[in-house]
């Protein structure tokens, strides 16, 4: 059985890849809320955050700290919302974490609505976003 999540952390399927390790594959949200809204897969096939296995999750932790501090430097948010959706949840079937700027005024309810976003400008322009994105971490990095 394939796995959209697998597919996408491998890069079976045309991705916007921001960073990557061994253990996670962290890409643009193909329909992101904002500029800059990042989803870490793990490699290996995971459904739900108690099968990660220790290395992963330290990856996927590590890597959050990581993709919070390029997203703050880039687009100064007001905040990050980092979160996870498990069992029926999740979208992928495959564990995902979501890493993404938030301003003040927004509700984080329309995240979670079945109404699409009004996100047109932010697909158009993902390659400009990953591109910034990969050159703020590569200066974290060194």
């Amino acid at each position: 059985m394939s796995c959209l999540g697998c597919e996408l952390a491998n890069k079976m399927k045309r991705v916007n890849v921001v960073y990557e390790d061994d253990f996670i594959c962290c890409i643009l949200d193909h329909d992101p809320f904002n500029e800059g809204h990042v989803m870490i897969l793990p490699k290996g096939h995971f459904e739900d955050v108690d099968e990660l296995d220790e290395e992963t999750a330290n990856a996927i932790m590590q890597t959050s700290r990581l993709l919070a501090k390029a997203i703050k430097t880039l687009y100064k948010p007001d905040g990050i919302t980092i979160c996870q959706n498990g069992g029926i949840f999740s979208e992928l079937s495959h564990y995902h974490m979501h890493v993404v700027p938030r301003y003040k005024h927004q509700p984080f309810a329309d995240f979670y609505l079945e109404t699409p976003l009004n996100n047109e400008g932010l697909k158009s322009k993902l390659l400009e976003t990953r591109n910034e994105l990969v050159e703020v971490i590569k200066g974290i990095l060194q």
